[in-house]
């Protein structure tokens, strides 16, 4: 049976507790296959067949008390677009989803709550002062704290009672019954204000993370300035813009969609998109930026796309299933998580109980003890602070115009030992011009250019686009064309065979005379590409083609270098060639003649050697096979490019090889965050664990010590957001180093 996909906001998702809830409840239903909830975007993803309606998930998410907000159907990849709006299509660029915000004042959205602390408080004064715990005074005061206060709570335990959910809202359901039974009336008044406190405080510096992502998605405007058939500019909102149409943006305004530009000249800052710190010239011809800044002149682009398919709403929804894949640690800490809570919950029942039959100890004081050990083994500090830090990390890279397809790959990224870079347009500018014409056996220059220029007219290779753009002529005709996949193209000018390739398609062919080895030789040496062009049986001449390395190439592989990671390069061009250029960059390693199948069968041989430590940097297309075998993939200037942004687990949105180290810096800053995180949750646990079987722990100081911990570990991991690194040549060796 068939399986389709539907995406749920559920507004009350904000931690581990309501997601347990909810996987329980809705994983329950007959039909569901999985449900995966992403506590940062409030969102659940439920796979299931026809047996599961959508609205049965709906139906089942009230029934536990939450608010689910249904999108559409889908095959499993575009759900994502209407999830926040009831089923309607929005563009994932919108920032839909966000419960309205509560204008009234002050007073009357805390004044309750205000009132709740400060009968818990006076309640708890009242006992230090003298009077009973069990007085009507002190019983009154602490049940009305409760009530204004802590009904969330007691609603939600509820919940977690009928459902036998182990999530923090049963231990503290039942701590609070538990105090009510032994008359501890003030405490558990105290206790239950201090945890709505707490997830109130929790919620916000969630919150803290949505908004980063709110913030990508704020860059794009929602109304741009069109141009009307009588000429005339309208103002439209950009949703309704149609592909094709053309748009006018002045100077300091915001684009709001992907397009070409058909008039004007302007510098435009990509920083948002691409991260470059120094604004891009545009002019007629060139691709613009949804969510870039017109800095200068007036542009008029002609549009590309609608607003959800804008390279910004690319980033936004990879950013955003991104947030939902689980990176190792996070897998961890849930298994760690599952069996965690009910072995700690059979360990307070053996603490109330056994001192009391076996050796005949008070009862109460015992209880008590379990009841305050069910307080601090909730294991929500340990389970936020995963999710946290990977969004605070994947929002950073972001900014910084590296796209990270998943917290998997952002943790992976600091056990790189080695990268594998292809050349054209990855170590190099990958715009190379013809700088040499030799022809051989009498044919003239002109000719030769001629034939290589009819032929490579039909190749998108960028050493065909530079021969083509060499010849300013007519151009043949060209019949029966066929491209030679690593080798060259092939076809029929005025009814004779010709080739334009290189050296390893020339020897296949046997045209390779002492005079053409002569001077590929001679061209190989200078670190030229060079093609030769022949008939069915005699080499006619070759060409050399010069592609300069990128300036930031150099400083990228002293980085790596730096960061104590091996570098390969993996090229098509010759050896010589690709040793002169590996030996101009710095790179370890240079292989020359490679097929894509040779690439791929390359990186088999790293892993095999490394293990799963092994990078591939390309362009993502004729890279592809190497790209998807090995540990994480890049794709280099991915801005525009679909096939980039698909096949890759990392994109490089800028064109620029720094933005590889400044990876791995991230990766090893967030793995170091990981585990200060799960230290500190899991280091606070064992402490108040001593303090409470010592005797010296209260429930409310077990309170404080989750909220506290919950605190440390969302704050600790919300730091990535303001992650910055400089030039990663001068970080030194440590993965994880960041002046930041």
């Amino acid at each position: 049976m068939s399986t389709t996909t539907t995406i749920i906001r559920v507004d009350q998702l904000d931690c581990a507790a309501e997601e347990q809830v909810l996987r329980k409840a809705v994983g329950g239903i007959p039909g569901v296959a999985s449900v995966e909830c992403n506590v940062v975007t409030r969102r659940m993803t439920v796979t299931h067949d026809a047996a599961a309606s959508p609205a049965m998930l709906a139906a089942m998410v009230r029934s536990v008390g939450m608010t689910p907000t249904v999108a559409s159907p889908a095959d499993g990849t575009g759900a994502e677009a209407g999830a926040d709006c009831g089923g309607t299509a929005c563009a994932p660029g919108d920032a839909h989803g966000a419960a309205e915000e509560d204008t009234r004042p002050w007073w009357r959205k805390y004044g309750l709550f205000i009132l709740s602390g400060l009968l818990a408080a006076g309640a708890e004064a009242m006992y230090f002062a003298g009077v009973k715990e069990t007085s009507p005074v002190v019983i009154a005061m602490s049940v009305a704290s409760i009530l204004l206060g802590g009904l969330p709570t007691l609603k939600k335990g509820w919940i977690a009672l009928r459902t036998f959910t182990l999530n923090i809202n049963f231990l503290m359901t039942v701590a609070i019954v538990g105090g009510a039974v032994i008359g501890a009336w003030p405490e558990i008044a105290l206790v239950t204000f201090l945890f709505a406190l707490a997830e109130r405080i929790e919620a916000k510096a969630l919150d803290r993370a949505r908004n980063a992502v709110k913030g990508l998605m704020a860059m794009a405007p929602d109304e741009a300035s069109v141009k009307q058939p009588d000429g005339a500019w309208k103002v439209t909102i950009s949703a309704e813009v149609s592909i094709g149409a053309v748009v006018q943006v002045k100077p300091g305004e915001r684009l709001a969609l992907d397009g070409v530009v058909v008039a004007g000249e302007s510098s435009v800052n990509q920083a948002p998109v691409t991260g470059e710190s120094v604004p891009v010239d545009k002019k007629i011809g060139d691709k613009v930026f949804a969510g870039t800044i017109n800095e200068s002149g007036v542009l008029e682009f002609k549009t590309t796309g609608g607003k959800d398919q804008t390279t910004l709403a690319k980033i936004i929804r990879t950013v955003q299933e991104a947030q939902g894949s689980r990176a190792p640690t996070q897998r961890f800490v849930d298994n760690f998580a599952r069996a965690y809570t009910p072995i700690v919950c059979v360990a307070a029942v053996l603490v109330a109980v056994v001192p009391w039959l076996a050796f005949g100890q008070p009862f109460y004081p015992w209880l008590y003890k379990a009841l305050v050990l069910l307080v601090i083994a909730c294991p929500c500090a340990l389970v936020i602070s995963t999710p946290v830090t990977v969004v605070s990390g994947l929002t950073a890279a972001a900014k910084r115009g590296i796209l990270i397809k998943g917290g998997v790959h952002l943790e992976n990224g600091r056990k790189l030992k080695v990268v594998a870079l292809d050349k054209t347009g990855t170590i190099t500018e990958g715009k190379p011009r013809v700088t040499d014409v030799q022809p051989i056996g009498g044919a003239s220059k002109d000719e030769v250019l001629r034939i290589a220029a009819s032929l490579d007219a039909l190749s998108q290779h960028p050493v065909a686009l530079a021969v083509v753009a060499a010849w300013s002529g007519k151009r043949a005709s060209v019949e029966a064309f066929k491209s030679l996949t690593g080798r060259g193209v092939e076809g029929r000018i005025d009814g004779a065979a010709y080739f334009v390739g290189n050296h390893r398609l020339a020897e296949e062919r046997k045209v390779c005379s002492l005079e053409v080895e002569a001077v590929l030789g001679h061209f190989e040496v200078q670190g030229k590409t060079a093609v030769v062009v022949a008939s069915a049986t005699t080499a006619l001449g070759i060409i050399a083609v010069a592609d300069t390395p990128r300036e930031s190439s150099v400083e990228a592989i002293k980085s790596l270098h730096g960061l104590g990671i091996k570098t390969l390069m993996l090229s098509g061009d010759n050896q010589t060639t690709a040793s002169a250029i590996a030996k101009t960059v710095g790179i370890d390693e240079a292989k020359g003649g490679m097929l894509p199948e040779d690439k791929l069968a390359e990186i088999e041989r790293l892993t095999k050697e490394h293990g799963d430590a092994i990078g591939m940097v390309g362009d993502g297309v004729n890279d592809a096979p190497a790209l998807a075998k090995s540990t994480i993939g890049f794709a280099m200037g991915a801005a525009g490019t679909d096939t980039a942004l698909e096949t890759a687990d990392v994109a490089l949105m800028q064109d620029d090889l720094r933005g590889l180290p400044e990876f791995v810096l991230l990766s090893g800053r967030t793995g170091a965050i990981l585990t200060q995180n799960i230290a500190l949750a899991v280091g606070i646990k064992v402490v108040f664990f001593a303090l409470t079987l010592g005797g010296w722990g209260t429930m409310w100081m077990a309170v404080i010590a989750d909220v506290g911990a919950s605190l440390l570990v969302v704050g600790n991991g919300l730091r990535l957001l303001g992650w910055r690194t400089g030039p990663a040549a001068t970080l030194g060796s440590n993965k994880g180093q960041s002046p930041a």
